[in-house]
């Protein structure tokens, strides 16, 4: 007999570092209904990979909050930080088809050389979420000149060649969307991932990037379906250019709208929004936040 078709999987992928708010129960819930729409099943990933801010307080915090909303999620659950062997495979793909540079400008310096021309009256481009695109003259150096940076021991991130990277993948690339862009948007979208410049891939505070490290955990765990906020929409564009250059298969993609405060700014973490665990404290039910979230 033919082995029966696998189920859809979708996946919740907070990190720890710091409470869950609304938003983050939004979203848990979006992927809830979306999966139970058409069968599919619901995993819970924790985005741990980031040792400096992620803490186990919050991830033992989230899970509370996510038990008493009735998030039911399939076990075992996956930590990023459990499977850095992964993110430094797909990093040593990329590197041995030269395809990432050592980059050695610190935050201040990068601020510094962007002000500089842009106190001369230029303008500096900037990528979808507002900050300078890399000014380091490293992507030119040849190995030899890399080398002998390296043999320094000075502090430097690891970053996309992304003219090389969008050469390499040589074709146009697009992504199915179900939800809707910041614009509108949905339908096939036309990937932009230039728009982001050098991305890094590492840094020495964190063994793998968000977009390195999301990809593959999506391949790994046969993500399908991949439903998130639309702050994330632009991002899909690397995500895309990276899944084609590792091989790795391509979900399908829903985001979702944002639940934004009284100035119009998403929710956010660092800014103390709303928590989901005051919800919980304050007397409130699962149910009220359910009906309040979704309608």
């Amino acid at each position: 007999m033919p082995d029966a078709p696998s189920r859809p999987v979708f996946r919740f992928a907070p990190s720890p570092n710091g409470p869950l708010h609304l938003g983050h129960a939004l979203s848990a819930l979006i992927n809830e209904s979306r999966a139970a729409e058409i069968g599919g099943r619901l995993l819970l990933r924790i985005e741990d990979i980031d040792p400096a801010r992620c803490r186990p307080e919050f991830e033992t915090a989230l899970k509370a909050d996510l038990d008493w909303l009735g998030f039911a999620y399939e076990r075992p659950v996956r930590r990023q930080s459990e499977h850095l062997d992964a993110y430094d495979r797909a990093f040593s793909t990329l590197q041995s088809a030269g395809l990432v540079y050592p980059a050695f400008l610190s935050r201040g310096e990068i601020k510094a050389r962007v002000a500089q021309v842009e106190s001369a009256g230029a303008s500096w481009p900037r990528d979808p979420d507002g900050a300078p695109l890399y000014p380091g003259p490293e992507r030119d150096w040849n190995s030899a000149q890399r080398a002998a940076a390296l043999a320094t021991g000075r502090q430097h991130a690891w970053r996309l060649d992304m003219a090389k990277a969008v050469t390499a993948v040589g074709i146009a690339l697009a992504w199915s969307e179900s939800g809707e862009g910041p614009g509108g948007q949905t339908g096939e979208i036309v990937a932009a991932p230039e728009a982001w410049g050098d991305v890094i891939l590492s840094r020495p505070d964190a063994p793998s990037s968000y977009h390195l490290s999301v990809v593959v955990d999506d391949a790994l765990q046969g993500v399908s379906h991949v439903v998130r906020g639309r702050d994330l929409f632009h991002a899909t564009s690397v995500h895309r250019l990276l899944q084609v250059l590792l091989g790795l298969p391509v979900p399908l993609y829903h985001h979702h709208r944002l639940l934004l405060d009284a100035h119009g700014r998403k929710l956010s973490k660092s800014q103390g929004d709303t928590g989901l665990t005051a919800w919980r404290l304050s007397g409130r039910s699962a149910a009220e936040l359910r009906r309040f979230l979704l309608g």
